[in-house]
Order: structure tokens, then sequence, then C-alpha cells
């Protein structure tokens, strides 16, 4: 049974994971676009969770609402007044911005919040448990694993039956032709990377609920959603869900059966998925 409770709780690990690469693998998918400041846009959205705490009302849980609002703002601008410059056919000026935009932000957080360890405190909520077909789970990360899941499936449903949504997809198919019609493509990528930054920012905040955080968290966290996207396979929507999935279970079997190094078989898995299936998981069941 001990297996099995494994199990079950590196998939509720997995649905964390899964919303961690979410926001990078949306913003690819839509602009091809590699962001390698996402992980610390996560650490950042963390600390933005723990300055807001003291003024977020009824429940800790809440600071996600304005933190993402931010978020969303936040990479909106960012888009409009820098990315959107360097997009086109060569990735290289991309990768330079954001990582020039990584080292800022992770700089800026030392300077304002220093380099100690932080979390979101949930209160009591973080050790609540209860036992479900003689398991014991955590109540914590049941309810993260449901608002990954509603925010996966929400996200699926707006982008197929909303009018942005829509534009969003049609943009991600060839940009030139939404262009033809009069719609300003480098709008709908404003729209795209805000809401990518969004869920980053939701990821980040449940992370720092579930652990704790430096302002140098930020490579462990993009080494997370990159693992994800790979394994569960670029622009696969559901994919990357099954990616998250895949990494928290054997990242949790494997601290079972080696707790001094079972986190570098998650990694493990991310080189020999890629060499057996470049296309990640959902290539794989396509073939």
């Amino acid at each position: 049974m001990i297996w099995v409770e494994t199990i079950v709780n590196g998939l509720l690990l997995g649905g964390l994971y899964a919303l961690v690469g979410l926001g990078l693998g949306f913003a690819f998918g839509v602009m091809r676009i590699v962001n390698v400041a996402q992980g610390d846009f996560i650490v950042a959205a963390a600390f933005l969770g723990v300055f807001l705490l003291p003024w977020t009302p009824v429940h800790p849980l809440l600071v996600i609402v304005p933190v993402a609002i931010a978020a969303f703002g936040i990479g909106m601008l960012l888009q409009w007044l820098l990315i959107n410059r360097v997009l086109g056919q060569d990735q290289i000026p991309q990768i330079l911005l954001t990582f020039g935009l990584a080292i800022v932000l992770r700089n800026g957080m030392v300077e304002l919040f220093g380099a100690n360890t932080r979390s979101i405190d949930v209160g009591e909520l973080r050790f609540m448990g209860f036992d479900f077909l003689g398991l014991k789970l955590g109540v914590l990360p049941v309810l993260i694993l449901a608002i990954a899941l509603f925010l996966f499936a929400a996200l699926h449903l707006w982008l197929r039956r909303s009018n942005m949504g829509r534009l969003i997809r049609a943009t991600a198919d060839d940009h030139r032709i939404v262009q033809l019609s009069g719609v300003n493509f480098r709008s709908i990528y404003a729209v795209a990377m805000g809401l990518a930054m969004a869920l980053s920012a939701v990821a980040g905040i449940l992370l720092a609920m579930r652990g704790s955080f430096t302002p140098y968290s930020g490579a462990d966290r993009l080494l997370i959603a990159f693992e994800v996207v790979v394994i569960g396979g670029l622009g696969s929507f559901w994919g990357m869900f099954l990616g998250g999935m895949v990494l928290g279970v054997t990242q949790l079997v494997a601290l079972k059966l080696d707790p001094a190094s079972g986190l570098m078989y998650g990694h493990i898995v991310f080189i020999l998925i890629l060499i057996m299936s470049p296309n990640g998981l959902a290539g794989a069941f396509r073939r």
C-alpha cells in the first residue's frame, strides 16, 4: 500500500509540475519564444504573494488573485515593450533578452527581499490530511491538483470557444494571415504572454505554499518547466499535463528508493524520453 500511496502523491505533485510548465509551453506554442526568465518570474510571483499576504482577506489562497492579475499586466507590458521587438526567425535574440530579464529579476529580488528562505504560510491547511481508501493524502496537494485541472480545462475551453481564444490559435498557426484580416498580431501576442505570466504566477504561489524558495530558486523552476514541456511534447496541451505527472511520480518513487539522490532520476527519465521520443510522449502516442 505504501507504494500506491507514493504513486498517488507523485500524481498530486505532478499536477503542480504541470502547472509550472503550462505558462512556458503556452508561450512557446503561440509565439515560438523560449522564455528562459520563466523560472525567475515564478519566483518573483511568490515574493509578491509573500508581500501581499498580510493584506489578503479571508484566506491566504486568495492571494493568487491579485498576483495573477498583476502578472497578466506585467506580461502584456513586457511583450509590447520588449519581446515583440526581437520576435522573428532567429531565437537567439529572444533567449538573450529573456536571460537578461532573468538576471535583472534575480538581483532585484535579492536587493528587495534578501537571500533568506521564504514560504507562503497557509496555516493549518499545509498539515491537514485525510484517509482515502487506506491512503493518507494531504488536503493542500489535492487542492492544488484540482486548481491545476481547472486551469488546464478552462484554458482549453477558452481557446476553443471564445473569440480571443480562436484568434490566439489562428495567430499561433500563422500570424501573417491574422494580420491580413486586419488584426494586429502583436496585440494577440501581448494577451498570450499576459496569460502565460498569469499561469506562471499561480504556479509560483502554489509552489511557495507547498515548499520554500529563495531568489535563486528560478533555475530549479525553469528546469521543471522545460522537462514538463519536453516530456509531454512541444505544442501538446494535455501532453504537458501528462509530462508533469510522469515527472512527479518519478521523483517521489525514486526518492523512496534512493533518498540521497532520488531527484536525479527525474532528470534521467527526461533524457531517456528525449532520446527515445524527441517529440515527447504525445508524439509517441500519435505514432
